[in-house]
């Protein structure tokens, strides 16, 4: 039997149950609403801690990300100003934050808007994934976003409302197409292509004969622009990148075959064991020799 779906117009509100917050992301609202050209806005019947006006605009206690989908208005905050925006447009409401938005009279819009809290949520801000100084997002792949949108509410909408970790991943995949968004917004597509390309011969080719100028010349990129457009697509460097996949080849390795430790480093491209040895307890914290007598005897 197909889930059933919201009306046209609606919101829901939870309260997060015991342990949900173990999942990292939880969803506590969200809704639909269609403002028609010339008829009041904001709509009315949102709890007192929701509700707002346009004069007095509102803080709530909790993040939000709103999508435009069609029609155009105008949002503000404290941190970025008044700006005009469109569909397509994703705006972030943040805690404690005063805000205020609003359809503009003669085109209305149609807004969706998710609620999600969680410790996941509250590290992607305190780490700058997502600021107050930077709450307005073109969303590059809008009907995408608004599919992941709608799912969600359609879980949200199951009486009774879809299990905590479904919802915890359906939140979690909206929030990363908005950083994906964020991440490609203004770049051309010929280097997002080639960061995506040299992540793939990363992860699925020869760790030993990686050489970062060299990979960027093969993609036709700039070193000096590829290795700062990796840095902001991926948060770390192309040289950081290929050591987390050297990394997790090691402990796969030492997880699952009898090599000496001398014989894996040579393998993913160390240049003696003691560099390896090194490298992975700064990566884990313990030492190969430690991770490796975990398995189980045969």
């Amino acid at each position: 039997m197909s889930q059933p779906s919201p009306s046209p117009d609606f919101f829901r509100y939870s309260v997060a149950t015991p342990g949900a917050d173990a999942w990292g992301a939880v969803v506590t609202g969200g809704g639909r609403f269609t403002a028609l050209p010339r008829r009041p806005y904001p709509p009315r019947g949102h709890p007192g801690d929701h509700s707002f006006t346009w004069e007095r605009g509102r803080v709530l206690g909790a993040f939000q990300a709103v999508y435009i989908a069609d029609g155009r208005g105008e949002f503000e905050t404290r941190a970025m100003g008044r700006v005009e925006v469109g569909a397509g447009t994703a705006l972030l409401l943040f805690p404690g934050a005063w805000h205020r938005y609003r359809p503009l009279r003669s085109t209305g819009w149609v807004e969706l808007w998710v609620e999600i809290g969680g410790p996941l949520v509250d590290g992607m801000i305190r780490g700058g994934i997502f600021s107050e100084e930077r709450p307005v997002i073109a969303v590059g792949r809008g009907l995408e976003f608004e599919a992941r949108i709608n799912a969600l509410h359609r879980l949200m909408w199951t009486e009774p409302p879809g299990d905590t970790s479904e919802l915890a991943a359906r939140a979690l995949g909206v929030l990363s197409l908005l950083h994906a968004s964020r991440n490609e917004k203004g770049r051309p597509r010929s280097i997002v292509a080639a960061v995506d390309q040299a992540k793939r011969m990363m992860e699925e080719g020869d760790t030993r004969s990686v050489r970062m100028p060299a990979l960027a010349r093969s993609l036709g990129v700039a070193y000096s622009y590829f290795r700062r457009e990796f840095r902001l697509r991926t948060g770390i460097s192309p040289r950081q990148y290929l050591l987390r996949i050297r990394m997790q080849r090691a402990q796969r390795l030492l997880g699952s075959s009898d090599d000496s430790l001398k014989q894996v480093a040579e393998r993913l491209g160390f240049s003696s064991a003691f560099h390896l040895s090194s490298a992975f307890k700064s990566q884990f914290g313990i030492a190969p020799s430690r991770w490796r007598r975990r398995r189980p005897e045969r």
